[in-house]
C-alpha cells in the first residue's frame, strides 16, 4: 500500500534538517503551525532595521554613536527589553494571513444568518468613507469646517424619510437595540408632555426581536407579550384584549422573525391609535421592504433602521453598527440634538429643541458607517432599491422551496427575506439537533444560519440568503444541507462530533459560557 504521509523516520529527518525547536514534535510536521507569534520568535530576527537618525546634537554624542534611549529620562527608561516577538516581515505576513483564513466572513464564506442581513459590502463604500474630507474631520470641528459631512448627514436623513414615509430621522444611535432605546425614550417624552403617566405598558408579539421587550423593561415599562396566530401573524382579536389606556406603545417587527409580513398592519395600527398608543416598527428586517413599502404610510409612528444591515456596511466583527430612528411630525420635537439644518445653502447644527431627549451618542453617531450607507443609497435608483428587496425575497423563497421537503418549514406560505425551517424527524429520532447540523456546516465552509431563533419555533433554523448571493452559492448550500441530512441518517455520530476541520472542535457550550477561556 502506498501513502503520501511521511514515515516517522522521514519526519525526524525533516525536523533535524530544519532545526525545529524541541517543542515541535514529529507529529506536528505537516500540520498548520498554530503557535503564537511570540512562540515563533527568533532572537535577532527583524522585519525592518532602523538606522540611528539622531544627530550628534540630539544624542549628546556622535551621530553614529548616539542612542534613542539617551533622550529618555532615567526614571522612565526600561530596565529590560519588551517581550515582543522577533520575526521577519514575511513571518508576520504569513502568520496573520493564516489566521485570517481561520475566520468566517462574508468576503470568504456564505453567511446566511437570519434576521441579520449579512449582505456583501461593496468596496466603493469603503473608499467613500476613507475620503480624507470625511475620515480626517475632527469631531469638534466648527460647522463652517464641516459642511461636507453635515450635507451628507442632512441628505441621508431626507433620503431615509422618503424611503420610510417619516417626517424626520436621527442618525445618532449606534445600532438596532440602541435605536429601540432612543425610540422608546421619545415615546416616553411624548406621553410625559401630554401628562399621561398612566401608560406604563408596551405590547410585544412573541414573533418580535427579543430586544423589544428587553428595551421596554430597561425604560421602566411593563412588557406585555401577545402570542402569534396560527399563520404567524398578530391576531387582531387577541391584540384588542391587551390594548388599554395603560398601553403606551405597540412594538412590531415587520417582517417578523418568522419572515412573514403583517398583512393586517393598517387595521392593527388603527386599533393601537384608537387606544391612544403609538406604533413602533422594528426595522431590522427592512431589507425586505426597501423601495416597496413605506412604513409611515401603514400607520407606523416610530421606526428604526439598521443602516449597517439594510444599507450594506460592515457589522458584527467587521465594524461598528449604526442605527436611525424615524418619527412622524408630532414626535419630531423629541428627537436627539443636535439636528442638522439647512439655511441659505449652508448647514448648521441646531440645539434649540427644548423638548429633545438630549444626546444618545457622542457627536453624530458612527459617521463612518453612515457614510458607507449614504454611498450605497447614492449608487441605487428608487427602482433598483425595490429590486434589492425583490431579489432578497426571491432568494429566500428559492432556498425554502428547495429545502422544505427535507427540512420542514414552520410556515407553509411564501416568506419574505428569510425562512424558518426545522430538522427532519429522521435526524431528531437519532438524537440529532439543529446545533449538530449547524456545526457540520462549518466543515463544508459555510457559516451556520441563525439557530434556535425565533424562540417560538422548536429547533429553529433561520436562513436569510440576502440579495447578494448567486444561485450557484445557494444551490451549493442547499446540496450541503441535503448531504448533512443523509450523513446524519446513516452516521449520526459524525454530526454529533462536528466540526472536524476547525481549529477548535466541539465545546461544552455551558462550560464555555460559565468559564470562558479567552486565551489561545
Amino acid at each position: 500500500m502506498t501513502t503520501n504521509t511521511p514515515t516517522e523516520t522521514a519526519k525526524d529527518a525533516v525536523k533535524n534538517a530544519a532545526g525545529l525547536p524541541s517543542s515541535v514534535t514529529t507529529a506536528d510536521i505537516g500540520k498548520p503551525d498554530n503557535r503564537l507569534s511570540i512562540e515563533k520568535s527568533d532572537p535577532g530576527r527583524r522585519g525592518i532595521a532602523f538606522k540611528n537618525l539622531l544627530s550628534a546634537k540630539q544624542s549628546g554624542g556622535s551621530a553614529s554613536g548616539g542612542k534613542a534611549t539617551d533622550e529618555v529620562p532615567a526614571g522612565f527608561a526600561r530596565k529590560t527589553a519588551p517581550k515582543l516577538p522577533e520575526l521577519s516581515e514575511l513571518d508576520v505576513v504569513r502568520h496573520y494571513t493564516r489566521l485570517s483564513k481561520m475566520a468566517f466572513s462574508v468576503d470568504a464564506n456564505f453567511y446566511p444568518l437570519g434576521s441579520c442581513t449579512m449582505k456583501y459590502n461593496p468596496r466603493i463604500n469603503e473608499e467613500a468613507a476613507a475620503l480624507e474630507g470625511f475620515s480626517g474631520l475632527h469631531p469638534l470641528a466648527h460647522d463652517k469646517s464641516s459642511q461636507g459631512t453635515l450635507e451628507m448627514l442632512y441628505d441621508l436623513e431626507k433620503r431615509l424619510c422618503a424611503l420610510c414615509g417619516m417626517a424626520a430621522f436621527t442618525l445618532q444611535p449606534a445600532a438596532g437595540a440602541h435605536s429601540e432605546f432612543t425610540g422608546l425614550l421619545i415615546a416616553k417624552a411624548y406621553f410625559e408632555k401630554l401628562g399621561d403617566s398612566a401608560r406604563t405598558e408596551i405590547i410585544c408579539p412573541d414573533s418580535a426581536h427579543g430586544t423589544n421587550p428587553a428595551t421596554a423593561a430597561m425604560l421602566g415599562f411593563t412588557p406585555v407579550n401577545i402570542k402569534s396566530g396560527p399563520d404567524g401573524r398578530v391576531d387582531p382579536a387577541d391584540l384588542k384584549v391587551h390594548l388599554s389606556d395603560k398601553t403606551a406603545v405597540l412594538m412590531l417587527t415587520i417582517p417578523n422573525t418568522l419572515g412573514i409580513f403583517e398583512s393586517r398592519i393598517e387595521e392593527i395600527a388603527d386599533m393601537a391609535h384608537k387606544a391612544g398608543a403609538l406604533v413602533y416598527m422594528d426595522g431590522a428586517n427592512f431589507n425586505a421592504l426597501i423601495g416597496l413599502v413605506k412604513p409611515g404610510d401603514l400607520g407606523v409612528d416610530i421606526m428604526h433602521i439598521n443602516t449597517h444591515k439594510t444599507f450594506s456596511t460592515p457589522h458584527g466583527g467587521g465594524g461598528p453598527g449604526a442605527g436611525g430612528i424615524g418619527v412622524k411630525n408630532r414626535l419630531e420635537e423629541f428627537l436627539p440634538v443636535p439636528r442638522v439644518l439647512k439655511s441659505g445653502g449652508a448647514y448648521t447644527t441646531d440645539y434649540n429643541h427644548p423638548h429633545s431627549i438630549g444626546k444618545v451618542k457622542a457627536f453624530f453617531g458612527n459617521v463612518g458607517v453612515l457614510t458607507r450607507a449614504y454611498a450605497y443609497l447614492l449608487m441605487h435608483s428608487k427602482k433598483e432599491l425595490a429590486g434589492i428587496a425583490e431579489n432578497a425575497i426571491l432568494n429566500a423563497n428559492y432556498m425554502k422551496s428547495r429545502l422544505q421537503a427535507v427540512y420542514p418549514a414552520h410556515s407553509k406560505e411564501y416568506c419574505m427575506h428569510e425562512c424558518v425551517l426545522t430538522p427532519p424527524d429522521e435526524l431528531t429520532a437519532k438524537g440529532l439537533k439543529t446545533l449538530d447540523v449547524a456545526k457540520r456546516l462549518l466543515d463544508y465552509g459555510f457559516h451556520a444560519p441563525t439557530i434556535y431563533f425565533p424562540l417560538i419555533v422548536h429547533e429553529a433554523i433561520m436562513i436569510e440568503p440576502t440579495e447578494t448571493e448567486s444561485k450557484e452559492t445557494m444551490d451549493s448550500f442547499v446540496e450541503t444541507m441535503l448531504a448533512i441530512k443523509n450523513e446524519g441518517a446513516s452516521t449520526p455520530q459524525l454530526l454529533k462530533d462536528a466540526p472536524h476541520t476547525m481549529p477548535v472542535k466541539r465545546l461544552d457550550e455551558v462550560q464555555a459560557a460559565r468559564q470562558p477561556n479567552l486565551r489561545w
